[in-house]
């Protein structure tokens, strides 16, 4: 019997459904010598210190480091009953065929059961792309040897090991570190978690040590051929910073005061060059949320949640965990199919579809740039477009509108910069004409990536050498150098992806490839929910802030478990293993051995950490500071136990980052 194992019901009801295997059984469905099952994401969890020994229930530096000789996993409970189904199942079949989810933690899913199982028999890998019929059958005539994708399960493995040793040991030592200085909150460390929140910490107190700096500007309204548009005040030389912006007030509106009394302007220099833009690439994930954050306001993990509603629920879309933006070539012969399948689904797009030039073969096809996964684009069948709701329709028509820019002319325009003379001073002027819309035309409105300031999106006069202007308006402003912003979750993905660009270390710089980034597509949005869980950042508005905790946490710990740079390192060595240039084994003896040292080392440190500020004590006034009970955290006289005054933690911000979590928390990605 060959059994297809699947990561979730809806999966295996698909892959089902092509196969023919109709029947419906307990956990699964049979046919003609087939068996389809499914897991429920994860059936299996890396066990917890205490299964490796009943001392490690019991937090305590001495028993520092935990590192397991034999690696345990155990049974979820929750899903116990389905594991028990996939168990009997696999022990009855001749052949199995991995189907769960094309990447690290699809395979991980699989392999964990089958080792778990003790399988020995043969393994082939199904590999789909889009859960819609004609897909399935596409990947069910091209099953991969199991040995091909066997190493995408040595680098989960070695994710999740690594992420176990450093979240486990690190986030007890300095949680019990904290407690010797009075701390009373888990200082909870990850190998992803924890760099990504240095830098939310580092943005947020760049914003605070900023400090504004006056500086002035001069716009002025000039016309030519009966057509008004805006230039702007060239300083001097010597009276600017790096920036070009002229700090000397005194110099500003002296300038401003003679350009009043001029009444023209001479143009002294004309430069205008075609700029052609090519369409942007189909999405990956993460380039999919950034775009989502910014124009839908949309969670990382909410768009994420709808890309796989498109992908599994409406099979409107491909795989949604992909980190490449780019299609293989072999996928040009689908486009025909891919194009009259949205023209059926949204009957508008006719017009348009029909005038696309499908011989334009973009940058996007480039098999030297796909991953394990190409970009996330529509897929071969019509899809119900009127069963989306608004934020999925919204998410789809994003990703239809990348696909379909692939067959539109490149966006042309001129952009056009002129220099002025006026009494002495300088001027200059920026402006753009549309020569061709090309892949324009078929963006949803608000999805125009980067919008250009009034002053360069103008559209200007002919102007020559020599022409003259009409100068109608001069104002003097003040103006204030701006603070770097707050990261929203888009720009925090985007800076995720694009570390190897943050790191300041000049060796580190070099190792690392400029596309190296720290997590991966699939776990990205679930670090951020994570951190926000923990009470570590917070949303305000659409920025997310660093709270208190987090900058305790980010100052207590060592700088090599916080930069973004060694956690980039560790990713390529991921990468190694999967592409079968670096054991699993070797790996996890250096990660053990890193955090054994890093225990050695701090094992006697004493943390100066900052305590939250309380009320003064009800009984003598003295100061208070957090402390935890059976039934949570409360204030408590500093002078304690000479004096026993307490007051309750009402929920302000204050109270609830002092609160304590459960310890199990401590097990971060």
């Amino acid at each position: 019997m060959r059994v297809y194992l699947c990561e979730k019901p809806s999966q295996g009801k698909d892959i089902a459904r092509v196969l023919g295997a109709r029947q419906r059984g307990n956990g699964c469905y049979t046919g003609s010598g087939i068996t389809v099952t499914w897991c429920i994401g994860h059936l299996l969890e890396t066990a917890p210190p205490e299964a490796y020994g009943e001392q490690y229930r019991r937090w305590s530096i001495k028993q520092l480091p935990i590192i397991p000789e034999r690696w345990r996993i155990e049974v979820k409970a929750s899903t116990k009953a389905q594991f028990n189904i996939v168990k009997q199942l696999i022990a009855k079949a001749s052949e199995l065929v991995i189907a769960t989810d094309a990447d690290r933690e699809g395979e991980m899913i699989a392999r964990e059961i089958l080792d778990l199982c003790g399988y020995r028999g043969p393994i082939r890998r199904l590999w789909l792309s889009a859960l819609n019929d004609t897909s399935i059958r596409k990947a069910l005539d091209a099953l991969k040897p199991g040995t091909e994708t066997l190493p995408l399960y040595h680098s989960a493995l070695a994710r999740s090991r690594a992420d176990w040793l450093i979240g486990m040991n690190l986030s007890r030592l300095f949680t019990l570190l904290g407690q010797q200085s009075g701390y009373g909150g888990v200082l909870s460390v990850g190998r992803v978690q924890t760099p990504t929140l240095k830098l939310v910490v580092d943005r947020d107190r760049a914003i605070e040590r900023f400090v504004a700096v006056p500086y002035w500007d001069i716009e002025m309204v000039l016309t030519h051929a009966g057509q008004s548009f805006k230039a702007s005040w060239l300083p001097p030389d010597g009276n600017t910073d790096e920036a070009g912006r002229c700090l000397q007030e005194s110099v500003a509106r002296s300038a401003a005061d003679t350009l009043r009394k001029a009444r023209d302007a001479t143009v002294t220099h004309v430069e205008t060059e075609r700029v052609r833009e090519a369409p942007p690439l189909p999405f990956d994930l993460g380039t999919l949320q950034e775009v989502c954050s910014r124009q839908f306001g949309l969670d990382v993990q909410e768009t994420l949640d709808i890309a796989q509603a498109l992908y599994e629920t409406h099979k409107a879309t491909t795989y949604p965990r992909s980190d490449s933006g780019y299609l293989p070539e072999s996928m040009l012969a689908e486009v025909p199919t891919v194009l009259d399948a949205l023209a059926a689904s949204d009957p508008v797009l006719r017009p348009l579809i029909d005038g696309l030039d499908r011989s334009i073969r973009s940058r996007a096809w480039n098999d030297g740039k796909v991953t394990a996964h190409h970009g996330i684009i529509p897929t071969l069948e019509p899809a119900n477009v009127s069963a989306m709701s608004a934020k999925e329709l919204a998410v789809y028509r994003l990703i239809r509108a990348h696909y379909l820019a692939q067959f539109l002319p490149h966006h042309e325009f001129d952009r056009t910069h002129a220099q002025f003379a006026a009494t002495g001073q300088s001027l200059q002027a920026a402006g753009k004409q549309v020569v061709e819309p090309g892949w324009h035309r078929v963006m949803p409105r608000n999805e125009q990536e980067v919008e250009p300031s009034d002053a360069q999106s103008q559209r200007l006069p002919p102007l020559a050498t020599d022409a003259t202007c009409s100068l109608e308006q001069v104002e003097l402003k003040a103006l204030k150098t701006k603070p770097p912003r707050p990261y929203t979750q888009g720009e925090l993905i985007k800076a995720m992806k694009g570390v190897a660009k943050l790191v300041t270390d000049p060796r580190l710089k070099q190792t690392l490839k400029e596309t190296t980034g720290i997590g991966t597509e699939a776990t990205r949005a679930g670090i951020i929910n994570g951190l926000l869980a923990r009470g570590y950042i917070a949303r305000k508005g659409k920025a997310i802030r660093a709270t208190e905790a987090a900058c305790t946490l980010i100052d207590a710990v060592p700088g090599a478990i916080a930069d973004p740079g060694t956690t980039a390192i560790w990713e390529q060595a991921l990468d190694r293993i999967e592409a079968g240039q670096m054991t699993l084994d070797g790996f996890i003896d250096k990660q053990s051995a890193w955090v054994a040292q890093l225990v050695q080392q701090y094992r006697g440190a004493a943390l100066t950490i900052a305590q939250p500020q309380g009320p003064a004590c009800p009984q003598c006034g003295a100061a208070t500071r957090q402390r935890h009970g059976k039934n949570g955290a409360f204030w408590s006289c500093s002078r304690y136990p000479d004096c026993k005054g307490t007051l309750p933690i009402k929920s302000t911000g204050k109270g609830r980052r002092g609160r304590k979590r459960k310890r199990s928390s401590s097990r971060t990605a």
